[in-house]
């Protein structure tokens, strides 16, 4: 049975808070996308990129192993064609450079210029400021079980669970 406290207005599960439904984190989830998105759209823009460069850019930050042309399309679905424009624009603005890997001199692989990383690290840093308030406001096991709760919705949108095809 599902009750409410009249004074805290939370509701509980036989004495058990009662989980956040579905609609609630869909909300929120999109909430905190659309931020990221105008800061992600307000940075391209006082870089002179297109908001896709941003993408690519966090793409090439993030990823576990040297980032390649074709593991960029891959990973943001973009022909072929619009990945060379978006990698030759990034180079041009200096964000990134191209090397070529020394065993197989075909293997090109793309790097975050240092420059360029701490410019987007001083841009982005009041998004910096909120996590860490944010953070600050939960125990550390709220933050785990929050940190494992994003880290396994990622998952399944990686393997298709949200009817979009998986990335290859």
């Amino acid at each position: 049975m599902v009750t409410r406290n009249d004074r805290t207005g939370e509701e509980t599960r036989g004495g058990q808070p009662a989980p956040a439904d579905l609609q609630a984190f869909a909300v929120q989830l999109r909430r905190m996308n659309g931020e990221v998105n105008r800061l992600a759209h307000a940075f391209a823009a006082s870089q002179g990129l297109h908001p896709t460069d941003v993408q690519a850019l966090a793409a090439i930050l993030d990823a576990e192993e040297p980032m390649t042309p074709g593991r960029l399309r891959e990973r943001l679905g973009l022909t072929s064609g619009a990945v060379t424009a978006c990698v030759d624009r990034l180079e041009r603005a200096g964000h990134i450079r191209r090397s070529r890997e020394s065993t197989d001199r075909r293997v090109v692989h793309l790097h975050y210029e240092p420059g360029a990383q701490a410019a987007a690290r001083a841009f982005f840093r009041p998004l910096a400021a909120a996590a860490q308030a944010a953070t600050g406001r939960f125990t550390p096991q709220e933050l785990e079980a929050a940190l494992r709760f994003l880290t396994v919705l990622n998952e399944e949108l990686e393997r298709g669970a949200a009817g979009v095809p998986p990335r290859t």
